[in-house]
């Protein structure tokens, strides 16, 4: 299998918690947090083990907080490259309102990197004996990272003949385009406000996406549709593929997951189409579990194989 590197720029502990109701000016007494690690790249790393596979997760990590991630991901067995920086790594905060079943997410910037940090981190990517052939470039980016570094990625990933995975969104995935990347993985929200103006009308969404491919701004485009599944746009063409119904749980980690699941199947030497397949069953399996759980492998599975097979 062909190997596979993360890169998270701003990693996070994620903390949850419950409580019965969310009343404000009142001290609120919650059950017993649950620690997990957390950030984009992270969390695709989580998931491709979840679904069977390995990679590295590269990340940027300091303080007592980046110690405790470090712990947190050693827990669950991944292999991981921290890279040292003066800040402390961030928390974020999820609250379950019991009576109602709301959530409420509570996303901390992080800290603010300095540009030996960030560079240290870019230089990491490329530094082993093993190149990666897959490279996930996925989450926001913290205070001080500049917002071409996804695109400077991209740039490096041609230099080593790397396919480079762009999800994010904003500023950073426009420039990571201006590059040019193998695959990127909008939800719909994102790629409206790549749109602009008749982000609505979905003869534009696809012409959008089409011109993409054609300009070499990417290889690929999946973008996330929901419970309506990916719409898929390459050199081969267009499709829509959408998901068996499964009841949702929990949308958190469905984006995550399904990155996963397309580039652990890829880096398998599986067919595009059969890998966007798996990434879809991946990203629907994760809505199936609870809070911030990602995919599990046998859900995944099972609805790979009641999904359209591969087809010609």
């Amino acid at each position: 299998m062909k190997s596979i590197v993360t890169i998270t720029m701003n990693p996070a502990i994620d903390k949850s918690s419950t409580v019965d109701h969310v009343v404000a000016e009142h001290k609120l007494y919650c059950a017993a947090p649950r620690f997990e690690p957390g950030g984009g790249g992270i969390n695709v790393s989580r998931a491709v083990r979840k679904l069977g596979g390995e990679s590295l997760a590269l990340y940027p990590c300091g303080g007592p907080t980046g110690e405790t991630l470090q712990l947190l991901l050693g827990q669950e067995g991944l292999r991981h490259h921290p890279v040292p920086i003066k800040g402390w790594s961030r928390e974020n905060l999820i609250i379950l309102e019991a009576s109602t079943g709301q959530q409420y997410r509570f996303g901390m910037p992080g800290p603010e990197l300095g540009a030996e940090e960030w560079q240290r981190c870019l230089d990491q990517i490329f530094a082993g004996e093993s190149k990666p052939q897959y490279v996930v470039a996925s989450g926001s980016l913290p205070p001080g990272v500049p917002q071409d570094f996804y695109a400077r990625v991209a740039r490096l990933g041609k230099q080593h003949g790397a396919r480079v995975v762009v999800d994010t969104s904003g500023e950073a995935l426009r420039l990571a385009l201006r590059e040019g990347v193998f695959l990127v993985k909008p939800n719909i929200r994102e790629f409206r406000e790549m749109l602009g103006s008749g982000g609505e009308d979905e003869s534009k969404i696809r012409a959008l996406a089409k011109k993409m491919v054609l300009d070499g701004q990417c290889e690929v485009v999946v973008i996330s549709l929901g419970a309506a599944g990916v719409l898929m746009v390459s050199d081969s063409g267009l499709e829509r593929l959408q998901p068996p119904a499964v009841p949702i749980i929990s949308k958190v980690g469905a984006g995550d997951s399904m990155v996963a699941g397309m580039v652990l199947s890829l880096a398998r030497g599986n067919s595009l189409r059969d890998a966007v397949r798996f990434g879809v069953a991946a990203g629907t399996a994760a809505v199936m579990t609870p809070g911030t759980e990602l995919c599990r492998r046998e859900d995944a599975e099972r609805l790979y194989r009641q999904m359209p097979p591969e087809t010609g």
